[in-house]
C-alpha cells in the first residue's frame, strides 16, 4: 500500500473500475433478445407467453433450421419441448443452446430445471455450479431460480 499513497481516492476508484467492471460484463452472460428478425422466432416467443406449446415447436423448429447458431431460439425450444414432457428432445436443444452459448443463463436455468423433473440432481447441480460462476459476484436471478428449485427439490426427496 506504500506505493499508492499518493493516489487519490478518486483515480484509484477509476482505476478499479477499469479493471472489474469489464470483468463482471463478460460474466454476465447471454441475455434472451428480440434482435433475430426471424419472424418464426418472434411468434414462437408469443406462442410461449400464451402456453401453446405445440404451436411454439413448430414455430421454433422453424426458426432453428432457419437461423440454427440461435442459442436463445435453441433455448427456447427446448423450453417448450420440456413443457410438454418431450425431455428427450429438451435436453438435445438445451445442449445445442449451451454449444453454442456456453454462457447463456437461460438454457443453464432450464436444463438445470428439466434434470430435477427427471430425477438427475447431480446433473442439476452441475448447471447450478456453473450459474454461480457465470453470474459472479453477483447472483443473478436464473441462478436464485435454479437454487430455489434445487432446495425444493431436496426438500421434497427427504
Amino acid at each position: 500500500m506504500q506505493k499508492f499513497r499518493n493516489f487519490s481516492m478518486p483515480l484509484m476508484l477509476a482505476v478499479l473500475s477499469l479493471v472489474v467492471l469489464p470483468t463482471a460484463m463478460a460474466n454476465m452472460g447471454s441475455e434472451e433478445s428480440d434482435d433475430s428478425g426471424d419472424p418464426n422466432y418472434l411468434a414462437g416467443k408469443k406462442a410461449l407467453e400464451s402456453q401453446e406449446w405445440k404451436k411454439a415447436i413448430d414455430l421454433l423448429s422453424k426458426a432453428v433450421q432457419s437461423v440454427p447458431n440461435n442459442s436463445d431460439a435453441h433455448n427456447l425450444l427446448g423450453y417448450a419441448y420440456r413443457k410438454t414432457g418431450r425431455f428427450d428432445a429438451s435436453f438435445v436443444q438445451y445442449n445445442e443452446a449451451l454449444k453454442l452459448d456456453p454462457m447463456n443463463r437461460h438454457a443453464h436455468e432450464y436444463i438445470g430445471e428439466a434434470y430435477l423433473m427427471t430425477d438427475n440432481l447431480p446433473k442439476a447441480e452441475q448447471h447450478l455450479a456453473e450459474l454461480q460462476r457465470i453470474c459472479s459476484p453477483i447472483p443473478c436471478e436464473e441462478y436464485k431460480e435454479l437454487k430455489r428449485a434445487v432446495d425444493a427439490y431436496r426438500k421434497a426427496k427427504k
